[in-house]
């Protein structure tokens, strides 16, 4: 949709209005037929027709084209009121820098800020409303700390209040203990799974050196049976040796 002719000084030339609303060109695109449209206006036509509105030639999506500078230009130059004049708003701008305004104007309509409050109020009201707004927080007078709200000032109790936060903080505490508790466990249970795989690793090691040193003291036996053997032989032959 676009915006308003009412709201609009002046004359407004006849080609910056929207073929399909009728209201001033609001994000405007242009047909090759040199129609112009609000873009929200345009593609909800052409979700049911495939034509211009205006003189019913074939149009597409793909077809359509901003507007063309100078009409832009024309378009931005547009003096109008603010929507919100009907609030006491006296201010006219060029469409070109009416967002702008509007979306700072004192006058504008606004949600209060507090939690739960569905008034609406002007932007210039707002801190007087929220002075005395039901909605309101404050910190306890009494000293307990607890953020209460203005409406349930008759039912806050400090001493609940704090009794309740002990025993979240205590539950919160015992999961946390509980959560540390259940890490150590896996934890030593993973150290003790990997000290009996090194403890058999190193058994196995252990095995091996064994055989080894089993079989050198073999070897080590076989080493000295064959001296022995290799020196009575020699004796032997000295004694032949000596006979001859």
């Amino acid at each position: 949709m676009g915006y308003d002719i009412e709201r609009f000084v002046g004359y407004v030339n006849e080609g910056l209005l929207c073929s399909i609303c009728r209201d001033v060109l609001e994000d405007p695109l242009q047909a090759p037929c040199e129609h112009a449209f609000c873009t929200a206006c345009i593609h909800g036509w052409l979700v049911h027709h495939s034509n211009c509105p205006e003189d019913r030639q074939v149009i597409d999506v793909s077809l359509l084209r901003p507007l063309y500078r100078y009409m832009k230009n024309d378009l931005n130059r547009l003096q109008l009121h603010c929507r919100n004049r009907e609030y006491g708003c006296e201010m006219i701008c060029s469409l070109e820098s009416i967002d702008r305004h509007e979306r700072e104007c004192e006058y504008s309509q606004i949600p209060c800020s507090n939690a739960g409050c569905s008034v609406q109020i002007e932007r210039r009201n707002l801190d007087g409303h929220l002075a005395v707004c039901e909605y309101r927080s404050r910190e306890c007078p009494n000293g307990c700390g607890y953020t209460i709200l203005s409406a349930e000032d008759t039912q806050h109790n400090c001493v609940a209040e704090l009794r309740t936060e002990l025993e979240l903080l205590r539950s919160e505490m015992i999961c946390r203990v509980e959560e540390a508790k259940h890490e150590m466990e896996s934890r030593l249970d993973s150290q003790r799974r990997h000290m009996v795989q090194k403890e058999s690793i190193l058994q196995s090691e252990i095995e091996e050196l064994k055989s080894q040193m089993s079989r050198m003291m073999s070897d080590v036996r076989s080493l000295m049976a064959a001296e022995r053997q290799h020196r009575q032989e020699l004796e032997q032959a000295e004694l032949e040796k000596r006979e001859l």
